[in-house]
């Protein structure tokens, strides 16, 4: 069973779209495959038909669809989600499975009810009620059970006033779990939960250059809502909007930039924390107890180099409970130009580096984690056009280093990588193809290992007919690996592949493979090309259209109204 989201984002979409129009496609996939080598990757005959129905009302696309493959048969029907969201002026209602803008700290999930929104040029408010999920409730004694989970509710509304750079927004989120919506015998288990979270974003602009943007929120959450309410008469005083108990903490989160564009120059400077155990029930998941403090950099020179890098330290154990605290570095620099109308180069550099310090526990010197990669690529490129020819010739280089620095370290899980790639593009206009030549090489050196892969591959293709409905492509190719001391591997290989289109809705494939493989290495008796493998496929998909009840297009004030048709149109 397929899910379907039924939505309508404005009313008047919804009578400007047509009444009804059914619409489907029938087709086979036929494959035979063949391999010579003990490892055989697929059956030798796969058939499938399939036959796929769409029925759209109104814009409300309903799609069925029934396949069967090898005496597996399989039938799809929608299962509606329903969501409506018309909009009226400044006001926009949400009706059923729905989401709406709220702090990424607060609240990213979407939610089965209702809601209100208003967007005004400088006041904006909304709020909503419903379900973030349901319960999934199987049998407690049932070995083969679910994993259980309560349905969960939420409410929240949120507040702002300002322009797109001086603002200032103020959500609130109340979730929490329905303890009835689960069997007695899981309670034990999974206990219900409940989160309160209040959070704050804004900015303010300084003239047009400089900008400061903060996004804050704070969150009471109990892991456990059965659990003893707090004794304090202080506390106690919102228990009808929250109630404190002994498995309820409270947390923060939020980050902070500061904004500076200037003419061809533009930097950031940011800063996040997010406390430990910081739990939003409005989120799907949150990264937790650490801090992070970066900045962003970007220019063009002389109008035809662009710069870019940043630089990010982000440090963990907040709490000071950890055994150890990681520290990780990300830094990384980027530059791109043009040389006159048909050269453009590319460089960059990205580089990482992981740290490790002590925490309630003592680091090991002979295990302490202390890791630098880097990471260098060079892309330049050239393309040229005549009246009947073009050419177009890239490289593409890359160096990767991964090297642990502990003094200890015996250089195991130390990798080096070397790749280049290069590629030339043929356009022959006056026949209307491409021809297109590559060739590729890697190269991995690690702890006493290396291995080397090379590639090299030739395609071409074309239409055909005045209607070009009649395609062919063809693609050789050249796989050389080679383990040192262990391996050396060469395999050749070919594919065509034709299609045709006939009268737009009849389209017919054909693609067929050969591929001749072994091991190349000269000191084993059987050394040569002794595997094939071989492939040849079928394909042909009929679309329709059943029926179609439109709605004729509107000339002035006049002629709105309705056009039915059968079959294809």
């Amino acid at each position: 069973m397929s899910a379907l989201h039924v939505s309508a984002q404005d009313i008047a979409q919804i009578a400007k779209s047509d009444p009804l129009i059914i619409t489907g496609a029938v087709g086979t996939r036929n494959t035979y495959y063949h391999s010579s080598g003990s490892i055989k990757y697929s059956s030798p005959l796969s058939n499938m038909v399939y036959a796929n129905l769409n029925v759209s009302v109104y814009g409300f696309s309903m799609p069925f669809s029934l396949y069967y493959s090898n005496d597996n048969l399989d039938f799809n029907y929608p299962h509606f989600s329903f969501n409506v969201s018309p909009r009226y002026k400044n006001w926009q209602l949400f009706v059923g499975q729905s989401s709406m803008p709220f702090s990424s700290y607060v609240m990213s999930m979407p939610f089965m009810g209702v809601g209100v929104e208003y967007q005004g040029d400088r006041l904006r408010a909304g709020m909503f009620y419903g379900r973030l999920r349901k319960a999934v409730n199987d049998d407690p004694t049932d070995p083969m059970a679910r994993a259980p989970q309560y349905k969960r509710m939420a409410w929240g509304f949120k507040v702002g006033y300002g322009s797109r750079r001086n603002y200032l927004d103020l959500y609130f989120l109340r979730a929490y779990d329905q303890q009835k919506s689960l069997d007695p015998g899981w309670h034990a288990v999974i206990p219900p939960e409940e989160n309160l979270v209040v959070g704050l974003r804004g900015a303010v602009s300084v003239k047009q250059f400089l900008s400061f943007t903060a996004n804050a929120s704070t969150s009471l959450f109990t892991s456990d809502k059965t659990a003893r309410l707090v004794e304090d008469a202080d506390l106690q005083r919102f228990d009808k909007v929250f109630a404190p108990r002994n498995t309820s903490s409270a947390r923060f989160a939020g980050d902070i930039s500061a904004n500076l564009a200037l003419k061809g120059f533009n930097a950031q400077l940011f800063y996040r924390m997010i406390q430990p155990d910081y739990t939003s029930l409005g989120t799907y998941y949150l990264s937790n107890n650490y801090h992070s403090l970066g900045i962003n950099l970007s220019t063009i020179l002389f109008r035809r180099i662009s710069l870019s890098g940043s630089f990010s330290g982000q440090e963990d154990n907040l709490s000071n409970r950890q055994l150890f605290t990681t520290r990780g570095l990300v830094y990384n620099a980027n530059a791109s130009t043009r040389i006159g109308n048909n050269v453009s180069l590319t460089a960059g550099y990205n580089g990482y580096r992981q740290t490790q310090r002590d925490g309630t526990a003592r680091v090991n010197d002979t295990t302490r984690v202390d890791r630098i990669m880097h990471s260098v690529f060079f892309m330049p490129s050239y393309a040229v056009a005549t009246d009947n020819l073009t050419h177009t010739l890239s490289l593409s280089t890359n160096y990767t280093r991964n090297e642990d620095l502990n003094p200890f370290a015996t250089g195991q899980s130390d990798v080096t990588t070397y790749a280049a790639g290069l590629s030339y593009n043929l356009g022959v206009l006056p026949w209307e193809m491409d021809f297109t030549t590559s060739l590729s090489h890697q190269r991995s050196d690690g702890y006493k290992r290396r291995y080397t892969s090379d590639i090299l591959s030739l395609s071409t293709s074309r239409a055909f007919l005045s209607e070009k409905n009649l395609t062919a492509a063809l693609t050789m190719s050249l796989c050389y690996n080679e383990l040192r001391h262990q391996m050396k591997s060469l395999s050749i290989g070919g594919d065509i592949s034709v299609g045709y289109t006939l009268k737009q809705v009849h389209v017919f494939g054909l693609n067929a493979g050969m591929n001749k493989y072994g091991d190349v290495n000269v000191t084993k008796r059987t050394s040569g090309l002794d595997d094939t493998e071989i492939s040849v496929g079928l394909n042909y998909t009929y679309t329709f259209s059943l029926l179609a009840i439109k709605r004729l297009a509107e000339k002035g004030k006049k002629g709105k109204g309705m056009s039915v048709k059968w079959g294809k149109e």
